[in-house]
């Protein structure tokens, strides 16, 4: 199932509201999605599970070091998605 901006937004929202699980339940509905799965991996970066973590950035082919800061991330992410 694809998934729309307006839902990986949606699923970022969650995440900075401390929402881990509403936003873990979105992303997790489309797991082709590169930038849900970034979102996925910085969740489980929170989480902590860094080896999850460092699978769904492989999937993302994003770099686990490249954001110290999981909410900036988030923040970076969402500024992205909402350009």
């Amino acid at each position: 199932m694809s998934i729309s901006r307006a839902e990986l937004v949606q699923a970022i929202d969650h995440a900075l509201a401390g929402e881990w699980e509403a936003a873990h339940g979105i992303v997790q509905r489309d797991e082709g999605n590169p930038t849900s799965c970034w979102i996925h991996a910085v969740l489980h970066k929170i989480e902590p599970d860094e080896s999850n973590s460092r699978y769904w950035y492989r999937r993302a082919g994003q770099a686990y070091e490249a954001y110290p800061d999981a909410r900036q991330e988030l923040i970076s992410i969402k500024a992205a998605l909402t350009y």
